[in-house]
């Protein structure tokens, strides 16, 4: 297992800086937020691509996932979403994976995450499933294609936020190529244990997002010891289950003090009896 560290808490620097920061910290992986003021797919050229892939190889990080979920650049952290009623708002939705995908190949990325459908604001339950499974319908040939996972993220008050959600949906996917983001956090939020959580869907998960929460189990990324996310069983749960992904700590609330951030997030995994 490699562990990584995510982008998104790196909005004060560009993505070339980001990576070079990431790895002065001492971690051996990233995952890049596709959106501004990082890998926005319409913002990058040639050149741009050619001066993050340098980076990376200056560096020797390994990109571990490309974060299709947040959309700031013309909406916010879950609109423009998969099941809005609006087909032209839903469409802006489907062509940001669509190039997500087409990066990650050109960067050598195995992974998109993406949200799993969005708020349903009142939408019945059967009909935003509908569109979600609609639209993926129009990403998953390229996918396959190219060879990229999509990895759906459960997140707590959105359309998919639970194992008992997750299961009927990834059973009614006819595609190899859909998985999941397994989110620590997302789980212990929604009131179910990691760990079992993790087990149950073991054989669909392809990427991991760590990070603490609190035991309000308020949805608010914390750095791993500040919480109450019990950090040692889950990772031996996935170590026991034969997981050898990656796992990316993800603090986005941490704009003001990142590479903090990840220096205690590393220093207190590194520190846990397990052996990566």
């Amino acid at each position: 297992m490699m562990l990584a560290y995510s982008t998104n808490a790196f909005v004060q620097f560009t993505l070339v800086e980001t990576i070079e920061r990431i790895a002065a910290i001492g971690y051996e992986g990233l995952e890049i937020m596709c959106d501004r003021p990082h890998l926005y797919p319409p913002d990058f050229d040639a050149d741009d691509l050619a001066a993050v892939t340098a980076a990376l190889d200056r560096t020797g990080l390994k990109v571990t996932n490309l974060n299709g979920f947040t959309l700031f650049a013309v909406g916010d952290t879950y609109l423009p979403s998969w099941i809005e009623p609006d087909a032209a708002r839903r469409e802006i939705r489907i062509r940001h994976t669509l190039d997500c995908i087409r990066i990650a190949r050109q960067i050598g990325c195995e992974n998109v995450s993406i949200p799993p459908g969005g708020p349903l604001n009142g939408m019945d339950r059967n009909q935003a499933l509908a569109l979600f499974h609609k639209g993926l319908e129009q990403v998953i040939p390229l996918a396959e294609e190219l060879k990229i996972n999509l990895l759906v993220e459960p997140e707590p008050d959105l359309l998919i936020e639970r194992t008992s959600e997750f299961l009927p949906f990834i059973r009614d996917v006819q595609s190899p190529v859909v998985g999941l983001n397994f989110d620590i956090g997302h789980f212990y939020c929604v009131g179910e244990d990691p760990s079992a959580a993790f087990s149950e869907l073991y054989e669909w998960v392809r990427h991991v997002h760590l990070e603490d929460i609190a035991d309000t189990r308020v949805h608010r990324h914390l750095i791993p010891g500040h919480g109450a996310i019990p950090f040692e069983k889950v990772i031996r749960t996935m170590k026991e289950l034969g997981y050898d992904g990656d796992i990316c700590v993800e603090l986005y609330p941490y704009t003001d003090e990142p590479e903090a951030a990840g220096r205690e997030s590393l220093d207190y995994l590194k520190r846990l009896p397990i052996e990566w």
